[in-house]
C-alpha cells in the first residue's frame, strides 16, 4: 500500500516561517546598509547580555535568555567565527567562558538601538493588525498550556499497522 506524501501537501507553519525569516532578513539588511557585515539577528540577544553580564559560560549564557543550550552554543560558534565573542577555559575542563571581542563591544550601542526599534517597529505592526501577534502568540501558549502539543498531537496520530 502506498500512501501520499504529506511533505507535498501545504505546511500551515511554512507562512509563519517565511515571515519571521523575511523580518530576520529586513533587520540583517540595516546592519548591512550601516556597514555592519557578518551580523546575524540572533547574534544581538547574546551580545547585548554579554555586555552588560560580562563572561558567562554557555550555560549561563543561554539560561539567562532563555534559550536551549545547544542553540547558544551554535549561536556562539557562529560568533566566534565573526569576531564577536571569544572563549577562554572556565573553572573546569567542561566550560568555557565566552566574553566580547573589541569588535563585539563595539557594536552594542548600535544593537541596543536596533533592539529598542524593533520594538517599537513590532508595536506598531500589533497596533495596524486586527489580531495582533503578541497578543495571539499568548493565546496560543494558554491553549496550550491547557492541552499542550504533544498531546493535540497523539489526539491525531493513527499509527500504521507493524
Amino acid at each position: 500500500m502506498t500512501s501520499v506524501d504529506p511533505t507535498t501537501l501545504p505546511d500551515p507553519w511554512q507562512p509563519l516561517h517565511k515571515l519571521l525569516a523575511a523580518m530576520d532578513n529586513e533587520i540583517e539588511q540595516v546592519y548591512v546598509e550601516r556597514g555592519i557585515e557578518g551580523v546575524r539577528p540572533r547574534f544581538a540577544y547574546p551580545l547585548i547580555r554579554l555586555a552588560h553580564t560580562g563572561p558567562l559560560t554557555i550555560r549561563e549564557l543561554a539560561e539567562s535568555l532563555d534559550r536551549s543550550h545547544s542553540a547558544i552554543s551554535q549561536t556562539i560558534a557562529a560568533m566566534r567565527k565573526e569576531d564577536l565573542v571569544t572563549s577562554s577555559p572556565g573553572a573546569d575542563a567542561r566550560t568555557r567562558r565566552i566574553d566580547l571581542t573589541e569588535r563585539g563591544r563595539s557594536l552594542v550601542p548600535f544593537l541596543e538601538a536596533e533592539w529598542r526599534a524593533t520594538q517599537a517597529a513590532v508595536a506598531e505592526l500589533d497596533g495596524e493588525t486586527p489580531y495582533a501577534l503578541t497578543a495571539l502568540v499568548e493565546e496560543l501558549r494558554r491553549a496550550l498550556e491547557q492541552r499542550p502539543m504533544r498531546q493535540r498531537i497523539l489526539d491525531h496520530l493513527v499509527e500504521p499497522p507493524r
